[in-house]
C-alpha cells in the first residue's frame, strides 16, 4: 500500500509538471468567405525578433495550433492554394497565454497579401475559463510599488486578494497573497520552469534558501 501511494504521488506530480510553461501558444480557425472551414492551410508564426519560425496546417475542421513558442511579437501567415495570403503583424506571445489569430481568406492569386494589425485582433480570452494576466517590464519600472517589492504588483492581476492566512502585516509580501480564494500558502512559484517554493512553509524561496535550504540555488 505504501509503494502504490508513492507511486501515485509521482504520477500525479508529473502531470502536474508537464502542465507548466513559460512559452505561449498561437491557435485559430480559418473559414473562407463563406463561412465554410479551410483545411489543409499553412499556418507559419514567425518570432521578428529572433527569426524563429514554426508551422502547420490546419486540421479537417479548419483549426490549428501552435503551441510551445517562446514569448515575443509573431507575425502569423495563413496560406492555400486559390486564396489570397492573410498575414496578421505583430501578434504579442505571451507565457503561458493562448493568442487566437483567426482569419477569413478571401478568393484570388497567393501573391496577393491581406494583412491585419495584431492590435486589431480580439483581445479578449475567448479559449480559456482561467484568470490571470502578464505583467510588463514598462509596468514593473512606472507603477510605485510599497517597498519596490516586486511580489505586490501581483494584486495588479484579477482574482487576487490580501491572503486569509494574515501571515505577514504587509499583504502580499513574503508570497501570502490569495489567489481566487486559495490560501496564501497554497501558490506555486517557478523561475524558468523550477521549482521555487520553500519546502517546510510554501512560501517563495527565490535566491534565499528558506528553511529546507533546498529550493534557490
Amino acid at each position: 500500500m505504501r509503494t502504490r501511494g508513492v507511486l501515485v504521488f509521482v504520477l500525479l506530480a508529473v502531470a502536474g509538471l508537464s502542465a507548466q510553461t513559460f512559452r505561449g501558444t498561437i491557435l485559430g480557425t480559418i473559414t473562407d468567405p463563406s463561412g465554410a472551414v479551410v483545411a489543409g492551410a499553412k499556418v507559419t508564426a514567425k518570432n521578428t525578433g529572433t527569426g524563429l519560425e514554426r508551422s502547420t496546417e490546419t486540421s479537417g475542421d479548419g483549426s490549428y495550433s501552435i503551441p510551445e513558442l517562446p514569448i515575443g511579437t509573431y507575425n502569423v501567415t495563413v496560406s492555400q492554394q486559390g486564396f489570397q495570403t492573410f498575414v496578421a503583424t505583430g501578434v504579442t506571445v505571451d507565457v503561458a497565454t493562448e493568442r487566437r489569430v483567426d482569419a477569413g481568406l478571401k478568393t484570388g492569386q497567393i501573391s496577393t497579401q491581406v494583412e491585419v494589425a495584431g492590435e486589431l485582433l480580439p483581445q479578449v480570452e475567448t479559449t480559456s475559463a482561467e484568470l490571470g494576466g502578464t505583467l510588463t517590464s514598462e509596468t514593473i519600472e512606472s507603477l510605485p510599488v510599497n517597498g519596490r517589492d516586486y511580489q505586490k504588483l501581483i494584486y495588479l492581476n484579477p482574482g487576487i486578494a490580501g491572503s486569509p492566512d494574515q501571515i505577514s502585516d504587509s499583504p502580499g509580501s513574503y508570497g501570502t497573497f490569495s489567489m481566487n480564494g486559495s490560501r496564501g500558502r497554497s501558490n506555486n512559484f517557478l523561475l524558468d520552469g523550477t521549482d521555487m517554493n520553500d519546502g517546510y512553509r510554501n512560501d517563495p524561496a527565490i535566491n534565499e534558501a528558506g528553511v529546507c535550504g533546498d529550493p534557490a540555488t
